[in-house]
């Protein structure tokens, strides 16, 4: 059987016309297992994903990250666990969102671009790099958009 692959090999590249279509799939084979090896890689350093916020516990340490000083007291999550909405003991509000395999926090300065539609809160912060979010509040929502009015009316 030892020698028996390298004779195989010989005959299919005397064949004429064989040597491209072993290139061919030569680089196939290559290329399948280099996305097989990336494909582990990603795996192994945890990349991608579906993203949520765990718990309320998640969405503070989130919030604390995305403003230093900040000590949480209220936080709603959203149904889908994308975003949440953390208030602190002074009355500081930070937007916790899903930013494709990680979550960004944005403190909220304005009621500006707040609107509410049964659960569903959707909150502009005029950033452009953080952009709009749209959560389902459940019923905490129309507390939420009623608190929110006291951020005043100036630009965020």
């Amino acid at each position: 059987m030892h020698g028996k692959l390298p004779d195989l090999i010989m005959a299919l590249l005397a064949r004429p016309g064989i040597g491209p279509v072993l290139i061919i799939a030569a680089q196939a084979v290559v290329s399948l297992l280099l996305i097989v090896a990336l494909y582990g890689l990603a795996r192994l350093l945890k990349l991608g994903g579906d993203a949520r916020i765990a718990d309320a516990a998640h969405a503070a340490d989130l919030a604390r990250a995305a403003l230093p000083g900040f000590e949480p007291v209220e936080i709603s999550l959203d149904r889908a666990r994308i975003g949440a909405l953390v208030r602190d003991e002074a009355g500081r509000v930070v937007l916790v969102r899903r930013h494709g395999a990680r979550f960004v926090g944005k403190q909220l300065t304005s009621h500006h671009g707040i609107r509410l539609d049964r659960t569903m809160l959707t909150l502009e912060t005029g950033d452009p790099g953080f952009g709009t979010l749209t959560i389902d509040l459940g019923a905490q929502a129309q507390v939420w958009a009623a608190s929110l009015r006291r951020l005043g009316d100036h630009a965020a």
